[in-house]
């Protein structure tokens, strides 16, 4: 396994690899917790979350909120810099490119050991989507 320094050498689309897997076992684990058992609602519903746009739209928030750190800027706009081989049809490039950012900063505060902080942050996301930000 990488020390906690070689985190920092990794590229966006690896860190945005990691964080889509880390984001996704957040939503999900949010999702039972409100009580949702059936798999595919489950699934129905971490669309909501999880989805190129939603992802786009939380790290937009945080970002115009000024929430994340210099560091986490630096990481999202690595992540949202890389160039994709293929994009979904049904999103826009800056869209899943802004997505893919969010996704980096998430691999990254996860492989980093940064729980409190990735907590932080999903549950910003979580509330940006459920309508709850302040």
């Amino acid at each position: 396994m990488a020390s906690g320094n070689a985190y920092d050498k990794l590229n966006g689309t690896t860190l945005a690899y990691m964080g889509d897997s880390a984001y996704e076992l957040y939503i999900r684990r949010h999702l039972i917790d409100m009580g949702k058992t059936k798999v595919d609602k489950l699934h129905h519903a971490a669309t909501k979350y999880v989805s190129a746009r939603a992802q786009s739209k939380i790290v937009g928030e945080l970002l115009s909120a000024g929430i994340l750190t210099d560091e986490e800027e630096y990481i999202y706009r690595r992540g949202m810099n890389r160039r994709p081989k293929t994009i979904p049809k049904n999103t826009p490039p800056y869209i899943y490119k802004e997505a893919t950012g969010f996704e980096a900063l998430v691999g990254f505060l996860y492989l980093k050991g940064r729980y409190e902080r990735l907590g932080e942050i999903i549950n910003m996301a979580i509330d940006i989507i459920e309508g709850k930000q302040e």
